[in-house]
């Protein structure tokens, strides 16, 4: 748990701004139940459920470049847990046009 809250005020202080419908504090909750699996605290567990929820819901470019900049901020705040982070939408069948990275360009993702 405490990985949660400095990762939700990380991800909200900063959020891309734009017409996108999911910000980060959307995001958070989506990938939530992931955070045991992600901290090796946990199995995989209702993590994928999130995982598909998040990227089912992220139907317009606005709201998919949003996702990858929270998702791309929290590579960069929590580098330590990036590589089960970045496995992540691949372990739940999941196919994003990026990767999760802190060198990703989210202004590229359509």
């Amino acid at each position: 748990m405490k990985v949660v809250i400095p990762l939700v005020l990380v991800l909200l202080a900063l959020a891309p701004r734009g017409e996108a419908q999911i910000g980060c504090g959307r995001v958070v909750s989506y990938l939530n139940p992931c955070i045991p699996y992600v901290t090796g605290s946990g199995p995989l567990g209702q993590c994928c459920g999130g995982v598909k929820g998040l990227y089912g819901a992220a139907k317009t470019t606005a709201d998919r470049q949003s996702v990858c900049g929270c998702l791309k901020n929290l590579a960069q705040a929590y580098s330590a847990y990036i590589g089960k982070a970045a496995s992540l939408p691949r372990q739940c069948g999941v196919s994003i046009p990026y990767a999760i990275s802190p060198s990703t360009d989210c202004s590229k993702v359509k």
